[in-house]
């Protein structure tokens, strides 16, 4: 399920939950042959699951990152699936995992073209950064909301590290304003 909202579309939404006890990965090796577990590679196993798409780490301690989500609903959805899982082919687990946002990616078009150049100089400081021999785009720092944005010439951007998916879409706005304020969108 692919969500576009105002030309944004959210690309990856990483979660986080904890079991809150520790789990034998070995013995969900057993239970799930399709698993991915090599512990003298990295000590976390991969659960994927094909509906939602996502792939769960799951750690000895019981802590679970999972990534692949196209919304915040469809991460719980995905650690939540994980557990009943688990718990289907016997595994012990109390209680229900509290389950976090981490980051979200989103991508998407500003609409037209951005002059890096000018928007480099017009924000001339700490908040953004545009070395276009090392890098085609800028990278932006917005503080509020707290997110990250690379700007591309053409006016694609992609946003990252909000917490929330309502965020991604306020900041666009917001970047939106302002460099329609600055004059830098040709």
């Amino acid at each position: 399920m692919k969500v576009e909202k105002k030309g944004i579309r959210i690309q990856n939404v990483v979660a986080s939950a904890s079991l809150k006890h520790r789990i034998d990965l070995d013995a969900i090796v057993t239970a799930f042959p399709r698993v991915k577990y090599r512990p003298k590679v990295f000590p976390g196993l991969a659960f994927r699951l094909k509906r939602p798409k996502t792939c769960t780490l799951i750690f000895s301690s019981g802590g679970m990152v999972c990534t692949g989500a196209k919304s915040e609903r469809e991460a719980r959805r995905a650690i939540m699936k994980v557990v009943k899982e688990l718990k289907a082919a016997g595994m012990i687990i109390t209680g229900k995992p509290e389950v976090h946002i981490v980051n979200i990616v989103a991508s998407g078009s500003l609409g037209g073209p951005v002059d890096l150049e000018e928007l480099a100089s017009e924000l001339a400081g700490g908040s953004i950064m545009y070395e276009p021999e090392q890098f085609p785009a800028a990278i932006y720092r917005m503080e509020s909301p707290r997110v990250v944005f690379l700007i591309f010439a053409t006016g694609k951007i992609v946003c990252v590290g909000a917490k929330k998916e309502e965020d991604v879409y306020e900041a666009v706005e917001i970047l939106r304003r302002r460099l329609e304020e600055m004059k830098v969108m040709v």
